[in-house]
């Protein structure tokens, strides 16, 4: 059978920084996991090299058994993702958003208006409304995406990214800014998410979120694997609660954890 996804000691070098430094780890089809590490770690450049925005140095990223040639190269093959900073056509609507990456009709078939293609565009609509429906942001078709809520803005993305109908999705810091509501809703979206056959592997500060939801962890610090396994091997690893985890201080403003970091609803260590 060939492998899903496999990172075999991948470093990236800028200049005389080494962002990520020799990791490996593989990730299977029905995978639930997540990467997280202090700020620095080299989790996003990890991100970057799973998606094909960067090349390793060294090293390979395989997608079933094949190395990942670029961004088009990875979104053609099945790897969608989100950004840490949301990434959004402002001006766009909503519904238009999740249109963005649905099309491949060319402009001359389109201008024509031949019936397959009009049958094409009824059914992208359908799935754009179907996407909206399941994120919870169908009310806000018609709104250009600049106008709703921040948290709002991150399903939008996550809706954005299933369009491109993907085998893999990677999310970037998917909580962040978000209250512990919004952050409860999202891990009900990323379960559902998962359990229509949809791998995920999500970057995040907050522990309470990531020991709760993910099967599998992956520690990075100062761009190295340290730690790896289900959340209770990785709660127990004393080189995790030296690096990243620390003590949890409680914050009086959000009732979320403050620890500079990560923010954590449980002390793990």
């Amino acid at each position: 059978m060939t492998d899903f996804l496999t990172i075999e000691h991948v470093s990236k070098q800028f200049g005389g920084l080494r962002a990520v430094n020799q990791v490996s780890f593989r990730l299977e089809p029905q995978a639930l996991a997540a990467i997280i590490g202090p700020n620095g770690a080299g989790k996003t450049t990890l991100f970057n090299l799973i998606a094909g925005a960067l090349s390793p140095t060294t090293g390979t990223v395989h997608f079933h058994g094949k190395a990942i040639r670029g961004p088009l190269d990875a979104c053609r093959r099945g790897i969608a993702r989100t950004f840490q900073n949301v990434r959004l056509f402002h001006r766009m609507t909503v519904l238009e958003n999740v249109l963005v990456g649905m099309s491949d009709t060319s402009f001359f078939h389109a201008a024509l208006r031949l019936p397959r293609v009009v049958d094409q565009e009824r059914l992208r609509m359908k799935r754009a409304y179907y996407l909206l429906e399941d994120v919870g942001l169908e009310k806000y078709a018609a709104t250009p995406a600049g106008e709703i809520p921040f948290g709002r803005q991150r399903l939008l993305e996550i809706a954005r990214a299933l369009a491109l109908q993907p085998q893999l999705l990677l999310l970037d810091e998917p909580a962040a800014g978000l209250n512990r509501t919004e952050t409860t809703a999202l891990a009900v979206l990323i379960r559902r998410i998962h359990a229509k056959g949809i791998a995920v592997l999500l970057i995040e500060h907050d522990m309470q979120m990531v020991m709760r939801l993910v099967e599998q962890v992956i520690v990075l610090d100062e761009g190295q694997k340290i730690a790896e396994g289900t959340p209770e091997i990785v709660r127990a690893d004393p080189r995790v609660c030296a690096a990243y985890l620390g003590t949890p201080v409680d914050s009086p403003d959000t009732g979320r954890q403050d620890t500079g970091g990560p923010t954590i609803g449980a002390p793990v260590c």
